[in-house]
């Protein structure tokens, strides 16, 4: 018995011994990126189009017709029926290894896949087929987050294929993230019906005959003429971190984590940087309606130190835009306008609708507050809003908006 208890005893003390070093002053919270992988046969073999399927993480949102695409991020995407919207129904599963964004026009759909373009002729939904695939066109499309820490080892195989990366947050010894990063140090030292319409967090953009796509640092502009065969053109480089891309007239909005780019794309072969507007390191999707750019800002986390919040900026001299006015948001992410409304999907804090008509003097409409919002898409007759893996569709009202029904993607 005294054997069994002294035993006791010295566990408890390992316990505790363990629990006091990692709240010692020699341990602390860091932000490690491990990677996501998929196998070398999945990626090769993306394209099939099976049943629908329960969603796993909900992307971003799609809308073409009467149809609605959402992404299920880095599988591909779900194919929606919404000729009813108070009864959309799942029709199919577009399994695309490494998806994060697509784009249509005329029934034909352009997806990523990685660093591979493909094209899928969906003029019979009953009947989706992939009739093409440029490989290794889109050369630095993996999204990539900010951490303290990116696990390398074993990141790809032979065997894998690296599609992305997901941030946890993990308590190491700060002496050995020390000597990580020496060892980095070391190493370096060595509008139009026949085109859809996408959220403000897309990646993909169709321009009349023209498809851009940004990656982390390029425009990547492709001519859809010929809607089945693309014809891949010169890259244009455009800055670090490129996460989204707006289109007004013959401009491009790229959203990045340090700020908003300008392009004009008057030759749309070749798009031609007109501007920035700087802003500290955030997450930064962009929307543009008449003199004004909103951008929201997501800080923290693996977003940056930026807090978070609403930009307004004056473009209307659009060589020279400037900050106009600033609003405090919880954790934002996709937004989108409808004549004077304002729809900002607020993270954990709900879709928050504001009356727009004075800039200066925002007024919140209306705010819904238990849901979990990610990206927004206001069309003609209704407003389209994913998250937490549901579908939500709202009616207008005259100054507001109510839900019109709701579909669980599980």
């Amino acid at each position: 018995m005294k054997k069994h208890f002294s035993l006791l005893l010295v566990l408890i003390a390992t316990l505790f011994s363990c629990t006091d070093d990692e709240n010692s002053d020699k341990y602390a919270d860091f932000l490690v990126a491990k990677p996501l992988k998929i196998s070398l046969s999945e990626f090769e073999n993306s394209g099939d189009i099976i049943a629908p399927k329960p969603i796993e993480e909900s992307g971003k949102i799609y809308a073409y017709n009467n149809y609605i695409f959402i992404n299920d991020k880095y599988k591909g995407v779900h194919v929606i029926d919404n000729k009813n919207p108070e009864s959309p129904i799942k029709i199919a599963f577009i399994k695309i290894a490494g998806n994060v964004d697509i784009s249509v026009k005329d029934n034909y759909l352009y997806a990523d896949s990685l660093g591979d373009l493909l094209v899928f002729n969906i003029a019979n939904k009953d009947n989706i087929k992939l009739v093409n695939r440029l490989k290794n066109v889109l050369k630095e499309n993996i999204i990539w987050p900010l951490a303290d820490i990116y696990e390398w080892d074993n990141a790809t195989t032979e065997d894998e294929v690296l599609v992305g990366w997901q941030v946890v947050t993990e308590r190491r010894l700060k002496e050995d993230v020390q000597l990580m990063f020496e060892d980095v140090a070391v190493n370096n030292a060595t509008g139009d019906r026949s085109v859809g319409q996408g959220g403000s967090l897309a990646r993909f953009k169709i321009v009349e005959d023209y498809l851009y796509a940004v990656d982390n640092h390029n425009i990547n502009v492709f001519n859809i003429k010929n809607l089945e065969n693309p014809v891949d053109l010169e890259d244009v480089y455009a800055g670090f971190d490129i996460e989204t891309i707006f289109n007004r007239d013959n401009h491009l909005f790229l959203g990045s984590k340090s700020g908003m780019y300008i392009y004009d794309i008057t030759n749309p072969e070749t798009p031609t940087f007109v501007s920035e507007f700087q802003h500290g390191t955030a997450c930064d999707p962009v929307v543009v309606d008449g003199d004004y750019a909103y951008v929201t800002l997501r800080g923290g986390n693996t977003c940056g130190a930026t807090e978070s919040g609403l930009y307004i900026v004056d473009i209307s001299t659009i060589a020279d835009p400037v900050l106009a006015k600033q609003y405090p948001l919880d954790g934002p992410y996709g937004l989108g306008i409808k004549g004077n409304t304002l729809f900002i999907c607020d993270g954990e804090s709900g879709l928050k609708v504001y009356d727009k008509t004075d800039v200066n003097n925002l007024k919140e409409i209306n705010h819904f507050k238990d849901i979990v919002t990610f990206d927004v898409i206001p069309r003609e007759d209704n407003l389209l809003m994913v998250g937490d893996n549901t579908l939500y569709q709202y009616k207008y009202l005259e100054n507001n908006i109510s839900l019109l029904s709701s579909l669980n993607l599980d």
